[in-house]
């Protein structure tokens, strides 16, 4: 009895110290919000399939839309029809870059999205580019998915499959 009013002597002292609100939580999780928003878009150069360079300059002013995928990822290729569709209706303040995380050969790579009829800018992670994928993000799964406004500010992160719902839920 003595051993249990002894350990009840010492957790109730810790247990007062260790309370939180629920306006703590919340504050702490706006902080962190706040701190993901204010992720910017990495200084980058990176040249597509079709030898266009593209810069966080020359993004500026439409939303940015950053997706690493890979012709071996199954949902990768699921959500390419999403990408096109979407570019499609929203190339005008949208620009999306599709950044290929594989050592791939740039022949079979334009072969690939000319099946897909990819309408957005195909980045291969070769010698020129392969060292600025990194900057947006680590990439710990396929298909990642960096969404940034038009001012260059992190809005969303999807790692998974993104669906074109979710797309414009970013964007609008």
């Amino acid at each position: 009895m003595k051993k249990f009013l002894i350990i009840l002597a010492l957790i109730f002292p810790l247990s007062a110290v260790q309370a939180i609100t629920v306006d703590e939580i919340v504050e702490k999780a706006s902080t962190l919000w706040k701190n993901e928003k204010a992720i910017k878009v990495p200084n980058f150069s990176l040249t597509d399939i079709e030898g266009n360079v593209h810069t966080d300059e020359s993004t500026k002013g439409k939303y940015l839309v950053v997706n690493f995928w890979a012709t071996w990822c199954p949902p990768c290729l699921k959500e390419i029809p999403a990408f096109v569709e979407f570019y499609d209706r929203h190339a005008d303040k949208v620009q999306i870059l599709g950044l290929d995380y594989e050592q791939a050969d740039k022949k079979a790579i334009i072969e690939f999205t000319d099946t897909f009829m990819v309408n957005y800018p195909i980045i291969l992670f070769d010698d020129k580019n392969g060292r600025q994928f990194t900057d947006f993000g680590e990439v710990f799964g396929m298909p990642t998915t960096y969404i940034y406004d038009p001012e260059g500010n992190l809005v969303d992160f999807r790692m998974g499959e993104i669906d074109i719902e979710t797309l414009e839920k970013s964007i609008l």
